[in-house]
C-alpha cells in the first residue's frame, strides 16, 4: 500500500485492522506486535490498540508466554464460512465452461484429499466421451495430472509424508514408466516444476491424456488444480504445450478471483 493510499483512507482503523489480519494470515506462525508495526509501517501504539480490540472479539489470540499474536477462533470461523459457501466450485464452474468453449475438450477442477484428488467440478465438452473423473470421484494423486500439479507445488517434505513407502503407490493401467516409488515421483514432479504444468498419459484411463496446472492461494500454497482431458489420438503431442498454456491461464485467473493474486 502506498503512502498516498494510507493518507487518503477515510477509515484508517478499519483498513489497518484488515492489513494486520492479512499479514497474520500470510505467515506460518504468530508475530510480535513490534514486528507487525514495522512490517506495516504503523505506530506501535496503534498496533497494540487494534490488536487489543481484535483479541476481545476473537480475531487474534495473544500468546502471553511468547509475546506474539496469531489468528483467533473468529478468524477460523470466517474461514469455515467461506468454505461452506463453496467459492471454489462457484467461481470455478463458469471458468471451466469458458475454457471448454475455447479448447473443445473436457475440463475438471480437483482438490487434494489425503493422497487422493477429489473432483469437485466437471465440464464435459460437446461430443466428447464421459470420463472417470466425475464429480465426487477420488483417484490417487500420483496417477493424475491434477494431483501431480498440486503435489509439485507442495514442499518436498509434505510429499514425502504423503508417500512414506512403496505401499502408498498404486496403478490403474499398464504404462511404460509407472510411478511406483518415491524417487520416480520426485523425478516426475521436478519436471512438472520446470515446465509449470503437469501431464498424464493413459495412467488413469488407457487412450486418454491430461494436462493440469495448480490453483494457488495468496502465499503460493496449492488449493486445487485445473485440468483438461482428451483422447490422445485426437490431440497430438505437439499441441499439449499450447493446451497447457490455456489451462495455466485458467488456473491463474481462478487464483486471482479467489485470493487476489495477480493474474499472469
Amino acid at each position: 500500500m502506498t503512502s498516498q493510499a494510507k493518507a487518503t483512507s477515510k477509515v484508517p482503523a478499519a483498513e489497518n485492522t484488515l492489513r494486520i489480519l492479512t499479514l497474520l494470515a500470510s505467515k506460518r506462525g504468530p508475530l510480535a506486535a513490534s514486528t507487525i508495526a514495522t512490517a506495516l509501517e504503523l505506530p506501535r501504539s496503534s498496533v497494540y490498540h487494534l490488536l487489543g480490540v481484535m483479541e476481545q472479539s476473537g480475531f487474534v489470540l495473544h500468546l502471553h508466554e511468547e509475546q506474539r499474536y496469531g489468528l483467533g477462533i473468529s478468524a477460523f470461523e470466517l474461514s469455515s464460512a467461506y468454505s461452506r459457501q463453496e467459492p471454489l466450485s462457484r467461481l470455478g464452474r463458469p471458468m471451466l465452461a469458458a475454457l471448454v468453449d475455447v479448447i473443445g475438450e473436457s475440463a475438471h477442477l480437483a482438490v487434494l484429499h489425503g493422497r487422493d484428488v477429489l473432483y469437485i467440478v466437471e465440464e464435459r465438452a460437446k461430443n466428447r466421451p464421459s470420463l472417470v473423473t466425475d464429480v465426487g470421484v477420488r483417484l490417487p494423486s500420483h496417477l493424475t495430472a491434477s494431483g501431480r500439479a498440486i503435489l509439485a507445488a507442495l514442499p518436498k517434505s509434505q510429499v514425502r509424508a504423503l508417500y512414506p513407502n512403496a505401499a502408498a503407490f498404486s496403478s490403474r493401467t499398464e504404462t511404460s514408466s509407472p510411478i511406483l516409488k518415491y524417487s520416480a515421483l520426485q523425478a516426475h514432479l521436478d519436471q512438472v516444476r520446470q515446465r509449470g504444468y503437469a501431464t498424464e498419459n493413459g495412467e488413469v484411463t488407457a487412450g486418454f491424456g491430461s494436462v493440469a496446472a495448480a490453483v494457488t492461494d495468496h502465499v503460493g500454497w496449492p488449493t486445487a488444480a485445473v485440468a483438461v482431458t482428451f483422447l490422445e489420438e485426437k490431440v497430438p503431442a505437439e499441441r499439449w504445450p499450447e493446451l497447457a498454456r490455456r489451462v495455466q491461464k485458467a488456473a491463474d485467473d481462478l487464483s486471482h478471483r479467489l485470493y487476489g493474486r495477480p493474474a499472469a
